[in-house]
């Protein structure tokens, strides 16, 4: 049975806030697999379903209204957008998947250029793989789980939207994608609930990330 890791402490809170305090910036967008930026930082990837509010995370963990964009057509952003963090670590926002509107060819050319990404990218610490807490788990959503069971890259589940969720159906969608990660081998079993509206769990995501950021760099003086 695999460990769950308890709740951030103050100490992990608090560099979450230094790191996310930083400037953060667009720095490369990637549409195929051999125009991927070097390597360099550690990177964290985010992934989920087209309207699953990837971009509102994203702008709340930053504190930038706009600094991820929503498509207007969900399915048609193909690319992998690179964001700098305070030169310590990449955020890494994917196309969504699961668009009911897109062709075939075009659901498969996804998942063959995310696998690419997720199998080969060496500076790839982790994936945050977000779920709508609203509604019950689609054929996609296990497919990418899958997916990231295969491409060896451990991916963390975190729930969005919580804020219109009444606790008792929460309480029980949290056991239920909790059973789900323990049956993935790439699932880190800890769950994050989250809104972007009222802020829920940001400071505890932002804490999650900020683990895996190269150090900060410090002044010397003389």
């Amino acid at each position: 049975m695999k460990e769950v890791a308890g709740p951030p402490t103050p100490e992990q809170i608090e560099d979450g806030r230094l790191l996310f305090a930083g400037e953060c910036e667009f720095f490369f967008g990637s549409q195929k697999i051999e125009q991927l930026p070097p390597v360099g930082r550690p990177e964290v990837a985010f992934a989920g379903r087209s309207n699953v509010g990837k971009s509102s995370i994203i702008n709340a963990l930053t504190g930038r209204k706009a600094l991820a964009r929503a498509s207007s057509e969900p399915g048609r952003t193909k690319q992998l957008n690179f964001f700098n963090l305070s030169d310590r670590i990449s955020l890494v926002d994917m196309p969504g998947y699961g668009f009911a509107k897109a062709a075939k060819s075009v659901k498969e050319d996804w998942q063959n250029m995310m696998f690419a990404y997720l199998r080969g990218r060496t500076t790839l610490a982790r994936v945050i793989l977000l779920l709508d807490a609203r509604i019950e788990l689609k054929p996609s959503d296990k497919d990418v789980m899958e997916l990231l069971d295969r491409a060896a890259v451990v991916f963390q589940i975190v729930l969005t939207k919580c804020d219109q969720v009444r606790p008792t159906a929460l309480k029980a969608k949290i056991a239920d994608v909790e059973a789900l990660a323990l049956k993935h081998a790439a699932a880190y079993p800890r769950i994050v609930c989250t809104s972007s509206q009222t802020g829920e769990g940001i400071e505890d995501l932002r804490a999650e990330i900020a683990r895996f950021a190269d150090p900060a760099k410090t002044s010397v003086e003389g």
